[in-house]
């Protein structure tokens, strides 16, 4: 698999992902894609071949290492990273889509007509979706894959002998050791860990979504000049009250015809 290329692919998101987005890309190149490629993929090179069993039956140790390890851990989160890290490309598709629609929209009516969008990277409207979307699918694919990895394998442990019974060709109980198991099971449990911190990345962007949201619709609902209704009425008759103990203080004359106070000429005395 060609990493570099992947990588070069998922960089593009940067420029759209919020603070934690960010974060999580990069947890996810240093911690899983660079352990995958630098130690896991060597850990796990020669695991059937260095899998022993005290037995000569042909075609036991293969049966008895398929019946232990329906899939490799390795490959696994191989699919794991893949499938994880496809969402973030709906939102460059949906950039893309936004660029490519702007750009006939200008084609069409001229470049001096208005803009279909102010920032066609800006997450509102449809991108929100796709982008609050591609992080609900990531959080379940996590998920499915901690499970499958706790289920396959009975817990993120990796012991160091394993027992085949009643599993043909092989005869009665057959004994079964694994290479390196203790090195297997701490990159196990730190490629779980990275999972782990990439989970609790993806709620906290989830959530900073929702609430920016909701903070940008209640901002726009606000009134302009940042006052209430009721402030307002509240200020009006406060200024009635006011003009209305000017006028019987004398300092304010009500004008002929209208109801609305005016003020009384300043009496002129000689210095």
């Amino acid at each position: 698999m060609d990493w570099k290329t992947f990588q070069a692919l998922l960089s593009g998101v940067n420029k759209y992902s919020t603070a934690f987005g960010r974060i999580w890309l990069s947890v996810v190149f240093v911690f899983r894609v660079l352990v995958y490629v630098v130690a896991a993929e060597r850990v796990w090179r020669d695991e059937q071949k260095d899998f022993d069993c005290n037995t000569k039956q042909p075609g036991c140790t293969n049966v008895c290492y398929d019946h232990f390890f329906p899939i490799s851990n390795i490959r696994l989160w191989a699919l794991q990273l893949i499938f994880v890290t496809c969402p973030s490309l709906l939102v460059i598709l949906h950039v893309a889509y936004r660029e490519e629609r702007e750009r006939k929209h200008r084609l069409k009516h001229g470049d001096q007509c208005a803009k279909l969008y102010d920032n066609t990277g800006k997450k509102h409207g449809g991108l929100w979706w796709t982008y609050l979307f591609s992080l609900i699918f990531k959080l379940i694919i996590e998920f499915l894959f901690l499970y499958l990895l706790h289920t396959l394998w009975y817990g993120f442990g990796m012991p160091r002998l394993v027992q085949c019974t009643n599993v043909a060709p092989c005869p009665n109980t057959v004994d079964c050791y694994i290479a390196r198991p203790t090195e297997k099971k701490v990159l196990t449990y730190f490629m779980v860990g990275a999972s782990a911190v990439c989970i609790v990345l993806t709620i906290c962007e989830i959530c900073y979504l929702i609430f920016h949201r909701i903070l940008r619709g209640r901002s726009k609902n606000r009134p302009p000049g940042g006052h209430s209704p009721a402030s307002s009425t509240s200020q009006a008759s406060t200024c009635h009250r006011h003009h209305k103990l000017l006028v019987e203080a004398g300092e304010l004359e009500l004008d002929p015809g209208s109801d609305k106070p005016c003020a009384s000429p300043p009496s002129m005395t000689p210095i």
